[in-house]
């Protein structure tokens, strides 16, 4: 189930989410995940120290951004009240989820034989879903993938609102544009920081850079861009 927070910019919001992530590690779950990614976009810069669980929950999530080490899919998060409004991100067809083995039964895998021969009652129920599927004659839905980008300008002296208003004017079917933020590089100079959600099978990460993110107009702004992190 997703969870909401609202103007993370703001002093009441972020109280909020301190007061959300007392007793937690994460936005949701047990394991940085894309839901982590999308409030950590949605916050402007470095929270202030007095929210003390908001910033030891940002500096572990940056950390965690420089090595890329998101694994968890998440619940989904809606953030209101903030400039972009986020929805619910890449959360997966309810068809397509399962709910996540808690820790405790890490151990019984060892228990469970993945290589076992079916029986007839399983080949049976195999061939009837199979069977149910075909009749249907619906499509599988595309999966979907949460992508944090870094988008970096050419010096100091570019215009950052032009930049994302640049990128923002990209449009194509399978594509979401999400919270960004800019963060301080070095010498004057501040990157974009975008969060962006693509359906997969219509959306290619690496044609939206080298297509539209760094060519003619865009490129008179953008100098390059990065994936951060990228979560299925």
């Amino acid at each position: 189930m997703a969870v909401a927070f609202h103007d993370l910019s703001s002093a009441s919001g972020l109280k909020k989410l301190d007061e959300f992530l007392l007793t937690r590690s994460y936005i949701t779950g047990y394991v940085a995940s894309k839901d982590d990614i999308t409030v950590y976009a949605a916050i402007a810069k470095n929270p202030s120290p007095e929210y003390v669980n908001v910033s030891r929950w940002y500096n572990h999530v940056e950390a965690l951004l420089r090595i890329s080490g998101f694994s968890g899919q998440g619940s989904g998060v809606i953030i209101s009240g903030s400039a972009p409004i986020v929805e619910a991100v890449a959360t997966p067809p309810v068809a397509d989820t399962k709910a996540p083995a808690d820790d405790d039964d890490e151990d019984d895998d060892d228990d469970v034989d993945l290589f076992g021969e079916e029986t007839e009652e399983e080949k049976k129920a195999a061939e009837e879903r199979a069977a149910a599927v075909k009749a249907s004659g619906k499509k599988k839905e595309s999966g979907k993938s949460s992508v944090l980008m870094d988008v970096k300008p050419w010096d100091d002296e570019t215009d950052m609102k032009k930049l994302e208003e640049a990128v923002r004017s990209v449009h194509m079917e399978g594509l979401l544009w999400g919270a960004s933020k800019l963060v301080p590089v070095g010498y004057g100079i501040k990157k974009l920081q975008i969060l962006t959600t693509i359906v997969d099978d219509l959306v290619s990460v690496d044609t939206l850079i080298e297509e539209y993110l760094t060519v003619e107009p865009i490129n008179e702004y953008v100098q390059s861009v990065d994936i951060v992190a990228f979560n299925k």
